[in-house]
């Protein structure tokens, strides 16, 4: 396993959780790694880190740490990475303004015009049709083109993790799937013509279906994803069935990238009581997405 990153951090790390750090080789490319721990380490002084506090230096090396990541894989030099939570208002302060998160900065990088965002719990995987927009935006980009495009994309990426001919359910806008149109028009407008257009494509996609039964529907295992169409719809589903355990994986980009399904936690940062799980299943999601083994997810 290749670290990129500082090492100073790896020792706070372990010395918070009370735990030895194991050896790690020193490597400057991703060709000398031998030991079963290595590490890329940065040239990013951070001369006055503290746990909890929003630092541009610590967000200057986290951005750092993502791009060379990502060219790794670009190079092939690696099969995929792994990403642990960024601070977006650190992020900001080192300069990024226009990089919101991981799938920005990593759009950016392979030059990929179409992402989307998977969040994977044991039992459930939802894909979310927006993620970083206000509630507003979100549902003025709930389009036919929109929802089509990301059917497809969702089909073309799951085949190649090694679920083909997925059942995708669409999730309804507006209560109770907006009701005929009484409770709003998306539905009918945009996204049944989406599916119908999708479904002619030969993917398997059905909806949409009321928000508050499609998550559960699919816990059921009627459906292999569901596609959310704004952050939180798909979010909370996810957190609410299983927390601890869930993951994101990016569809769209070259290489398999997955990551912990939260935040940096700066009210419990440097306290050494984090809760592990979510990394070192993103760790497991990333060997089976590597080896086309989605379906033991």
């Amino acid at each position: 396993m290749l670290f990129v990153g500082a090492r100073w951090a790896l020792e706070e790390g372990a010395r918070v959780a009370g735990v030895r750090l194991p050896d790690v080789q020193p490597v400057s490319s991703a060709e000398e790694v031998e030991a079963p721990f290595a590490l890329l380490e940065l040239d990013i002084v951070v001369p006055a880190f503290r746990f909890g506090r929003v630092d541009a230096s610590c967000g200057k090396l986290a951005v750092q740490a993502v791009e060379t990541a990502a060219r790794l894989c670009l190079e092939g030099s690696v099969a995929g990475m792994v990403t642990c939570p960024i601070h977006k208002e650190a992020i900001h302060a080192a300069g990024f303004v226009d990089d919101i998160g991981h799938q920005e900065i990593l759009a950016r990088l392979s030059r990929t015009s179409r992402t989307a965002t998977m969040l994977m719990t044991p039992g459930l995987r939802v894909v979310h049709l927006s993620t970083h927009k206000s509630l507003i935006e979100a549902a003025r980009f709930v389009t036919r083109q929109n929802v089509f495009d990301k059917l497809t994309l969702i089909a073309e990426t799951l085949a190649l993790w090694g679920l083909p001919d997925a059942r995708i359910a669409v999730a309804a806008l507006n209560p109770h799937g907006g009701e005929g149109g009484l409770l709003g028009r998306e539905e009918l407008d945009e996204l049944t013509p989406a599916v119908a257009q999708a479904q002619n494509q030969g993917i398997r996609a059905t909806g949409p279906w009321p928000a508050d039964s499609v998550f559960n529907r699919a816990i059921d295992g009627e459906f292999d994803v569901v596609l959310a169409l704004y952050h939180d719809q798909g979010h909370i589903a996810i957190k609410v069935h299983d927390f601890h355990a869930s993951t994101t994986a990016t569809l769209g980009i070259p290489f398999v990238r997955t990551s912990v399904d939260h935040g940096t936690a700066f009210d419990i940062a440097g306290r050494g009581i984090a809760d592990p799980t979510s990394l070192v299943a993103a760790v497991s999601a990333a060997d089976a997405l590597i080896n086309g083994q989605l379906a033991r997810l």
